[in-house]
């Protein structure tokens, strides 16, 4: 990026060209990894295959564009540069925007508010004399740890001693202390979200549920809120409502595993084979990260075709099943706690079965 210090036109598409040149090597490099070893990538960085597809689409594109801008001639066509200083800003706008999209929407704004000035500093950096870019390099620096200790999420008191109870497994006393909160800030959708888990985990499933409509009152458009509730519900036997509010969360965030997963589940319980196929198929096109909830929703495939007489269907899901062992051993390690009662009732008959089914001679006949 020499070219750019030195500000004549042709100098500074030299420069685009080798940077844009290095980067498409690099993602190259990333691509054929991407392809190797796709599981470990989203795994890893929890952005799922669409986010992840967007972000090397953001770069490849804007790489290719570069790429033609510098076929023209900058002096005829002035604008060019223009464009490509655009190009350049998009690139780490647009990833800083995917990166955040995939963070609860509570906290996504700090990333944003962290990292977009950096990435503007350090961009202008590139295109200043090169006396002032170790100032500027300075100036993002000290703007990212500043940002990272004014805007670290604060704890209230009462959330931090319920926080210390629910470790040491007294739920009344975290309960009276989100009770205290939420009597101060009953507007603060979180500290419902937080007292709903503690009460599923002490039983109170009635007062979870009002918790989670509290916060759908308060955010008709958290998918979160609307996904908590379909999941007391499903666990107070409450099927119909359960899924109204999985389909809710759904509308809320189509292409989430999680509310294709729930209605999957839910539409299992109630034996609608044909939407529980549809919907276990889309939470599992939708790349679940964890071993744990494929195992059930392979099940819950399986089940679904068998019920709609495709044993074939059935038995293929049967083998993706058995791919899942490490998922059946962490829901049976999890099952084990003292304080998974809530998840023993709704899931320990299907972790049964499913352990059943990883025996090479386990029929699938009485799979319905």
């Amino acid at each position: 990026m020499r070219g750019l210090a030195h500000g004549t036109v042709q100098t500074r598409n030299s420069g685009w060209t080798r940077m844009t040149s290095r980067f498409a090597l690099w993602m190259t490099g990333v691509a054929s990894n991407f392809a190797a070893t796709p599981d470990a990538m989203i795994e890893f960085l929890r952005l799922g295959k669409a986010r992840l597809r967007a972000l090397f689409l953001l770069v490849v594109l804007t790489g290719l564009a570069s790429l033609m801008l510098n076929a023209l001639d900058a002096r005829a066509y002035p604008w060019t540069t223009s464009l490509q200083t655009l190009l350049a800003l998009s690139v780490p706008v647009g990833a800083v925007a995917i990166f955040a999209s995939a963070l609860d929407p509570s906290t996504r704004w700090r990333p944003i508010v962290i990292l977009l000035p950096v990435t503007l500093v350090l961009l202008l950096a590139l295109v200043v004399e090169a006396s002032l870019r170790l100032p500027l390099a300075g100036v993002a620096l000290g703007w990212a740890l500043a940002g990272w200790f004014l805007f670290r999420p604060r704890q209230a008191r009462q959330v931090q001693e319920a926080i210390r109870a629910l470790r040491r497994g007294r739920h009344g006393e975290a309960l009276t202390a989100m009770d205290e909160l939420i009597a101060l800030e009953p507007d603060v959708a979180a500290h419902y979200r937080l007292r709903a888990e503690i009460l599923r985990l002490d039983g109170n499933l009635s007062a979870a549920s009002r918790d989670y409509r509290s916060m759908t009152r308060l955010n008709s458009g958290d998918a979160s809120a609307w996904n908590g509730l379909a999941e007391v519900l499903l666990q107070a036997d409450r099927h119909q409502e359960a899924l109204e509010a999985a389909r809710r969360a759904a509308s809320l965030a189509p292409g989430d595993w999680v509310a294709s997963y729930n209605q999957g589940m839910i539409e299992d319980r109630l034996g609608l084979a044909r939407p529980a196929l549809e919907h276990v198929g889309d939470a599992l096109a939708a790349d679940v990260p964890d071993a744990r909830h494929r195992l059930l929703l392979q099940l819950y495939l399986a089940r679904a075709r068998m019920r709609l007489g495709d044993r074939a269907g059935a038995e293929e899901a049967l083998q993706h099943l058995r791919r899942e062992r490490k998922g059946l051993e962490e829901w049976q390690q999890l099952l084990a706690h003292e304080q998974a009662a809530p998840l023993r009732k709704v899931l320990e008959s299907d972790i049964q079965i499913a352990s059943s089914l990883m025996k090479e001679d386990a029929a699938l006949d009485n799979l319905n």
